[in-house]
């Protein structure tokens, strides 16, 4: 049994875990590789470094430790420097998504009180709007300092766009003089002294939820989640040593899902997108011989349905990560027969991103493709940063039966599970209610552990007594050879209670596909009551990450008068 005095010692050895020390040990050690890679702009990791350290030195003058720090920008070499330098500054980092509009923007500015906000030159119209909107609506300016604005002129949106340097003064007027980012970087210090957390518990970053609502959830995150986060995820991927990853997921999303710290981890290149464009993805993976991807089914189907013009061979195996809705087994074949190795993960904001995983089996490489397909589509188990996770009865608490049919609400513990939700004592005790996180979705446990969701509560469709997900019904419709994407909803019904209403989106090429063809296609494929009554034609719309907006369908859905003939009879 350990003395006072051997205690003492082992408690002044304590060393917080962070991801900021990534970026030190891959600088000292591999100081000389491509740490990012943006158009013609490249950066080693000493280079990259010096510029995080120059940043924290900086921002540490214009805004006190615990401070929050907020970030209006698509993917940039800034950006992905302000992942380590605000944190090096004893600062909370804030990414904000940039398609929001002005007042989302506001509440969430006005809701974390930042203290300084940086901006891409391309979104200073609506970050000015946004900060209007938060004077205008505050009761006492002198309960709300003015945060100072820095400007991050980005060299290619400019030359894309033909604008001129340093004319962007004139979007915040009243606002005083701006700052670039890069004369902001020129005046920190290169050898400032990172300020490491005392306690990893501390935070280091802040991600919205929503910024629809006039009380968004501000998920607190960790500094001990993001570092365990982030080498969990690298690990359940096997990305080896000196990954050339690519950014086509946005690093405003759960901080680009950890791997902005994770590709540090590993001495990794960064090839970053500004946007999102199927031939700039296909071009940047040949080019630079990209090993790596993230992004949500939707990126996922654009890739597939990329045209000839705009496909490069691949030069080799590409990794590809998914995560949300579970992407058709359709989808994942085509992928894996263009050449990337998809592996299907489940999270949501509050886990730091990835949760659970499917981690694959070396015996199921021996199934048809499909069979895979199928099976990659289940969301899995724990990483090994988790402690546990179940499908549990909400109401009893209690777990379902691992028979791969019964439905429970899917619940996580563990070191990668959010603080809590800035400022919403309330929200928070009701998301860790019984000691386990409440994520909200509904899923099915199978005997070999594996869980696979079923749809999100909200979004499960009950039809005379009979749950009917969602998911399964989409699963089946992007199948159809002639649909590019479909969601179903529950449309009210006087007789079932509820009834499933698809809204599909046809490919260009499509030609003679009718509601009643796409309802006989999925009479041949699900149960008889899984199977729409109705079927919409339209393009569906989706939240600025890109996620379908189910709620928008379901209004909809509701307001439909009767079924269509060809659906009334099943």
């Amino acid at each position: 049994m350990a003395t006072k005095e051997e205690e003492a010692k082992c408690a002044a050895n304590y060393t917080a875990l962070t991801p900021l020390s990534f970026i030190e040990r891959t600088a000292s050690v591999y100081g000389e590789r491509d740490a990012v890679i943006y158009g013609d702009i490249r950066f080693t990791w000493t280079q990259t470094f010096e510029r995080c350290r120059r940043l924290a030195s900086a921002v540490s003058k214009l805004a006190a430790v615990g401070d929050t720090v907020s970030i209006v920008s698509p993917n940039s070499p800034a950006l992905y420097e302000m992942h380590f330098g605000i944190p090096m500054a004893g600062m909370v980092l804030n990414t904000i998504n940039f398609r929001l509009d002005a007042t989302a923007i506001a509440v969430m500015l006005k809701h974390c009180e930042a203290k300084v906000v940086f901006v891409d030159v391309q979104y200073l119209q609506v970050v000015h709007k946004a900060l209007q909107t938060v004077v205008s609506s505050s009761s006492s300016l002198s309960s709300w300092r003015r945060p100072a604005i820095i400007v991050v002129e980005d060299r290619l949106h400019v030359a894309a766009t033909g604008g001129e340097s340093n004319t962007w003064n004139s979007f915040l007027p009243g606002w005083g003089e701006l700052v670039e980012y890069e004369d902001l970087l020129k005046s920190g210090d290169p050898q400032f002294a990172i300020r490491l957390p005392a306690d990893d518990w501390e935070t280091i970053s802040l991600n919205y939820t929503s910024g629809t609502t006039a009380r968004p959830k501000g998920v607190l995150y960790h500094h001990r989640g993001a570092y365990l986060n982030a080498l969990v995820s690298v690990l359940f991927w096997g990305m080896k040593e000196g990954p050339v990853y690519l950014w086509t997921l946005p690093m405003f999303h759960c901080n680009g899902w950890t791997f902005t710290w994770g590709v540090a981890a590993m001495a990794g290149t960064n090839i970053i997108m500004r946007n999102m464009e199927t031939k700039t993805v296909y071009d940047l993976i040949a080019k630079h011989r990209v090993t790596h991807l993230c992004g949500a089914p939707v990126v996922l189907n654009t890739i597939t349905s990329a045209g000839s013009h705009e496909k490069k061979k691949l030069p080799g195996r590409v990794h590809v990560l998914t995560g949300g809705a579970p992407p058709p087994p359709s989808v994942l074949s085509k992928m894996e027969g263009e050449g990337f190795d998809v592996m299907h993960s489940y999270g949501l904001t509050e886990t730091y991103g990835p949760a659970l995983v499917c981690s694959w089996k070396p015996e199921w490489n021996n199934l048809p493709l499909e069979a895979q397909a199928s099976l990659k589509a289940r969301q899995g188990v724990i990483h090994l940063a988790l402690q546990e996770a179940d499908v549990l009865d909400p109401t009893t608490m209690m777990p379902v039966q691992r028979d791969g049919s019964t439905i429970g609400e899917v619940m996580l513990k563990g070191s990668t599970v959010m603080k809590g939700y800035l400022k919403d004592k309330e929200a928070t005790r009701a998301a860790f209610k019984g000691g386990w996180f409440h994520t909200g979705d509904l899923g099915i446990i199978h005997a070999d552990g594996y869980i696979q969701i079923k749809d999100r509560s909200k979004d499960i469709i009950i039809s005379g007594g009979e749950n009917i997900s969602s998911i399964e019904v989409e699963s089946v419709l992007f199948k159809h050879p002639d649909i590019l994407e479909a969601a179903v909803v529950a449309r009210p019904d006087d007789h079932w209670g509820e009834t499933p209403c698809a809204f599909v989106t046809l490919k260009d090429s499509a030609s003679n596909v009718s509601a009643g063809s796409i309802i006989a296609y999925c009479r041949e494929r699900l149960p008889r009551f899984y199977v729409p009554r109705t079927v919409i034609f339209s393009e569906l719309p989706k939240t600025s990450t890109g996620k379908v907006q189910k709620v928008v369908l379901r209004e909809r859905a509701s307001a439909l008068n009767t079924p269509l003939k060809s659906a009334s009879k099943l």
